[in-house]
């Protein structure tokens, strides 16, 4: 598990997976932030360029970090999780969101012509 001791939402506890837990240690650095700003003790607040060079490595070029959680979201309602859990693992304090993360309003994003 991950402690973020202030997040957008205040307090959060995150469950990973060992080997996303294991990327973040081998990350190691001076700063507690993962991608930290000009100052160590604050985190970079824009993440284009870094998104960017990521994306690019993980051969994900035009995934917007936003997809990501649309598409947790969108995954775990298609295998039976419930919106209450996928909204509490998104942080979403209304289950409407969540409802629309996971796309289940019918207006998902046809994509098979990308195909």
């Amino acid at each position: 598990m991950l402690f973020l001791p202030d997040s957008k939402t205040g307090r959060k506890t995150i469950v990973l997976a060992a080997a996303a837990l294991a990327v973040l240690e081998d990350i190691g650095g001076n700063s507690v932030y993962v991608i930290e700003g000009d100052d160590v003790e604050k985190p970079k607040a824009d993440l284009k360029k870094p998104w960017a060079l990521v994306s690019r490595h993980a051969g994900l070029e035009g995934v917007r970090r936003h997809d990501l959680r649309h598409s947790f979201a969108s995954v775990g309602a298609g295998s039976g999780m419930g919106l209450p859990i996928i909204g509490k693992l998104l942080g979403h304090a209304n289950t409407t969101t969540t409802q629309r993360y996971a796309h289940l309003d019918g207006d998902t994003p046809d994509r098979s012509d990308a195909a």
